[in-house]
């Protein structure tokens, strides 16, 4: 190994410089308090190469300053399908495979796992896959817009089964409410978790919210869908004999009961506080923060 090899990144330098930023965006809004504690895994080789091959051509910082474009996105006019919380994206990379004609937008943190999910896609020739870095809430609020989403997946997001750390759960009214805005309806919503008690309030705040309706005809959880693979996080819960509830809601038709979004083409301010919740799929860093108390 040559000295140049050896000499350290000065801590100045990004660690990809043409991939995935630190803080994407910044101090341009709120502070909020972090629902996520970023793991500072080794990245690999495998996946630092895909961090500077692929982020250029599939990866986007959630910055908060332009409303997405998602045909232009895709480079193809596809539905899409919002993931928050991947993990290392095998689950992911999967689903995409199945259904080459729906794009999934993939949004996480953990920056293994974002080098994976695009070592994964790279492999299997998949075009259907973007990945997105930073924080969902921002990405929902100020870069979607009002009905552009087909459907919105969360796979085991992060309990924070301590009482008082209930306020930073994902799902919430405040977070539907944003989410609603932003699918079209009939898309589906489809939450799974292997913490029995989060299961139960996803349940009942699910079946609360005016914007969304359960798909079971019994109003409970739903059998795991074919189309979600089993994961292997997953699949070593059940060895140990943890119970996995899928949830599956559908957004009604506009008209009813619909509370005002914000965000991009809307008629309220896009910087007003309007989301809450955080976390992870398969317990990895997931992107998004919860408003401060």
């Amino acid at each position: 190994m040559s000295d140049a090899s050896r000499t350290p990144r000065p801590k100045s330098e990004p660690r990809f410089p043409d991939g995935p930023q630190p803080d994407p965006a910044g101090s341009h809004f709120e502070r909020r308090i972090r629902s996520f504690q970023p793991r500072r895994s080794r990245v690999t080789q495998g996946q630092a190469d895909a961090l500077q091959r692929l982020w250029p051509k599939w990866g986007l910082d959630i910055d908060g300053k332009r409303t997405l474009d998602l045909a232009e996105l895709f480079a193809a006019d596809l539905p899409v399908v919002l993931e928050i919380g991947f993990g290392m994206g095998e689950a992911t990379a999967e689903m995409a495979a199945a259904d080459p004609d729906t794009g999934i937008l993939a949004v996480d943190v953990h920056t293994p796992g974002q080098g994976n999910l695009l070592n994964l896609a790279d492999r299997a020739g998949l075009s259907n896959i973007r990945v997105a870095n930073g924080d969902a809430i921002i990405l929902l609020r100020e870069m979607l817009t009002p009905d552009s989403l087909a459907g919105l997946r969360v796979y085991f997001p992060d309990p924070w089964p301590k009482k008082r750390h209930h306020k930073r759960r994902l799902i919430q009214p405040e977070f539907l409410t944003l989410a609603a805005s932003r699918l079209r309806p009939g898309a589906l919503l489809h939450c799974a978790t292997d913490w029995e008690p989060y299961a139960e309030v996803m349940l009942e705040v699910l079946s609360a919210h005016p914007d969304f309706e359960n798909t079971r005809p019994d109003n409970g959880y739903a059998p795991r869908p074919a189309f979600r693979p089993l994961t292997r996080f997953e699949a070593q819960g059940l060895d140990k004999g943890h119970v996995v509830n899928d949830l599956l809601f559908r957004r009604v038709p506009h008209g009813t009961n619909s509370g005002p979004s914000s965000g991009p083409n809307s008629s309220t301010d896009s910087r007003t506080d309007s989301s809450t919740g955080s976390n992870t799929g398969s317990r990895t860093d997931t992107a998004t923060e919860n408003p401060g108390t």
